[in-house]
């Protein structure tokens, strides 16, 4: 079994580098959104829904709730440091200077630090897993623990998982972390346990500004696909290239 996902993740890899790489080119010619949408892939299965995920930065107020929830939903342990999805506040002060806090993940709620008159201006990140369309962690794993679902949601099983940590360290968001009692990777899933019965994902049902949202890219009536192109969305990192379906509205330069 492990084999055969080890094989399978592979070829799927090198079939989808060839084929953005034989079109890179003409993405720069594309607009915003039809350039971000086409660096998402496509799935295998054309009948499958292929998930990504909207986070409207303009909309979080740093409640924390989102983090509090995914942990509570997904056994994740309560230790600080451990998360599937967290908060970062961004400061950006007078000066030029910029500070970044998440303390407990933003569980909690955050605490102004920074004088009034010393901020330019300050804003919330959620964080999560990009499930990258050519995710590192999947090309990293030596026996095929952490694979891609039908769905193009990065997965981890944990039958398989030897605890290496090198998907942890392949992963260029910070999205993984090896869980203290298993001792296997552990992750964001969206949820997926959720999903694929047509629930909401723990921390999108919670959010009270509404500022996170997922749905199927292919589906051009969906919430996601209307958000996308009614905003000017952005992804973390876009010059690795991993395919990111993790969009941002009112991403600032800043935020890394």
């Amino acid at each position: 079994m492990g084999n055969k996902r080890i094989n399978g993740t592979r070829r799927k890899f090198l079939k989808k580098s060839a084929a953005l790489a034989g079109t890179i080119l003409a993405t720069s010619a594309l607009k915003p959104f039809n350039a971000i949408i086409f660096a998402a892939g496509e799935p295998d299965d054309p009948a499958k829904p292929w998930y990504g995920i909207g986070i409207d930065i303009e909309k979080c107020i740093g409640c924390g709730m989102c983090a509090k929830a995914c942990k509570l939903e997904n056994n994740v342990s309560q230790e600080p440091f451990y998360f599937r999805s967290w908060v970062e506040q961004y400061t950006i002060k007078t000066d030029g200077t910029i500070e970044v806090e998440s303390p407990n993940g933003g569980i909690d709620g955050f605490t102004q630090s920074v004088p009034d008159e010393e901020i330019y201006k300050t804003f919330f990140v959620p964080k999560m897993c990009n499930q990258c369309a050519k995710s590192p962690c999947t090309q990293v794993c030596p026996v095929g623990a952490t694979y891609e679902s039908p769905e193009g949601i990065a997965l981890v099983d944990e039958k398989y998982c030897m605890g290496c940590s090198y998907c942890i360290q392949a992963c260029p968001y910070g999205c993984r972390y090896l869980h203290p009692e298993t001792k296997t990777a552990d992750k964001c899933t969206l949820c997926y346990h959720r999903i694929t019965k047509g629930l909401q994902p723990a921390c999108m049902e919670i959010c009270p500004t509404h500022a996170r949202i997922y749905g199927d890219l292919n589906d051009t009536e969906g919430e996601l696909y209307k958000f996308l192109k009614e905003n000017n969305c952005q992804i973390l990192k876009p010059h690795l290239n991993t395919g990111s379906k993790l969009f941002y509205n009112g991403l600032s330069s800043e935020v890394r």
